[in-house]
């Protein structure tokens, strides 16, 4: 395989002249430049760009840890933050966890072996104090609200959104609500304060109606029938698949009011209201809070969407 020598042996060209050609400098002769690029084309010469990427300290290659990549919510996120980096011309590899602190760990010490650049975690399995320790290697974006000196953190607006929400189903004449949720049995903190604004917000709320584990429109499908037995006349959705798969499991009787999350397509065309998170944008202030020096705290702001509901 041909090497950076043997094309300034065949040119008569310096090895520096022919590494000034490589990078795309713009102060090389273009005559030199057409027959460097001539002998490489010959010789089938391929730059390595991680060789050569190393040697500046830059891999141009970040890491997204997502805990699944079949969902929607990660999607948006992913979205968001690919189309950036593109802009930017960095490559982004996907590093799924399924929720397992030791592969999320496995990916950290990829960043302290200098893999990539830097890394956004889309949602963490390992504590905040584990993840700092790897600031050393790499910067860190989580997507989360952090406050942890030398962490950066890009998120949405949950606390408000959920708020808004639940008032909402209040305003309408809901008592007795129903609740799904994500992660199974683990009370992340999106789950917390889900559970918080309930008990807050309504006085009969009861934990017991409470659906863990919804991901997807099966799971909304397999939780309906417990709703209908407990005669629950709102429910608040974790996502938009989850209440369309609700609404399908209560066939021909009228579901009750539901509100989704990230105002998918299926919203609009089941005409549930929903909020619009703006993960995309999410996504790609969290790309830019990566490649940014300094520290960044940024709240993304939330769209509650009405959809002109079902009659």
């Amino acid at each position: 395989m041909a090497n950076i020598r043997d094309i300034a042996k065949r040119t008569g060209y310096s090895v520096s002249t022919i590494s000034r050609v490589i990078n795309n400098h713009p102060y090389v002769d273009e005559q030199k430049r057409q027959e460097i690029l001539t002998v490489m084309a010959e010789l089938n010469y391929v730059p390595n760009h991680t060789a050569r990427n190393l040697s500046y300290g830059k891999t141009k290659n970040i890491g997204v840890i997502v805990p699944f990549v079949n969902h929607p919510y990660y999607d948006q996120l992913v979205k968001g933050i690919t189309e950036e980096a593109f802009t930017q011309k960095y490559k982004v590899t996907l590093l799924p966890t399924n929720y397992d602190a030791a592969t999320e760990k496995n990916y950290l010490n990829e960043l302290a072996a200098k893999s990539f650049d830097g890394i956004i975690i889309t949602s963490k399995s390992n504590s905040l104090e584990v993840i700092a320790d790897y600031l050393k290697f790499g910067k860190i974006v989580l997507c989360e609200d952090v406050r942890v000196e030398g962490l950066s953190s890009v998120f949405i607006d949950r606390k408000g959104s959920f708020r808004e929400s639940l008032n909402y189903l209040k305003d309408q004449g809901v008592e007795k609500i129903g609740l799904t949720l994500g992660r199974t049995g683990k009370r992340s903190n999106n789950s917390k304060l889900a559970m918080q604004l309930c008990e807050e917000l309504f006085p009969r709320f009861d934990p017991e109606l409470m659906r863990w584990g919804c991901q997807e429109a099966e799971d909304g499908l397999a939780v309906a029938n417990f709703f209908k037995q407990n005669q629950v006349d709102g429910i608040f959705s974790n996502g938009d698949e989850v209440a369309a798969g609700i609404i399908e499991g209560y066939g021909k009787e009228k579901a009750p009011l539901i509100v989704g999350q990230e105002n998918l397509f299926i919203s609009r065309v089941l005409k549930f209201p929903t909020i619009d998170h703006h993960l995309p944008e999410c996504g790609r202030k969290a790309f830019e809070a990566l490649i940014t020096e300094e520290t960044q705290r940024i709240k993304i702001p939330y769209t509650f969407v009405k959809h002109n509901e079902r009659t």
